[in-house]
């Protein structure tokens, strides 16, 4: 399943920080971010709780960015 979401982020640098922080989350297959479109594809993996596997990917992109926001 994919999804994509609106974002904030105030630079590339920090996107490319938000799109590492959100692959790395366990529930995601893939993330892209496009900086320019302030946007966020994100990939699950089969059979997860999306809702969850979101709020994990915003709890990881603040660890790295702390004033990125993801709109859910």
């Amino acid at each position: 399943m994919k999804k994509t979401y609106k974002i904030d982020v105030d630079c590339a640098n920090c996107a490319n920080k938000m799109e590492q922080a959100a692959k790395n989350t366990a529930g995601v297959a893939d993330a892209t971010v496009n900086f320019m479109a302030l946007k966020m594809n994100v990939e699950f993996e089969e059979g997860v709780d999306v809702k969850a596997v979101m709020a994990e990917v915003l709890a990881n992109c603040k660890k790295v960015e702390d004033d990125c926001e993801i709109f859910l």
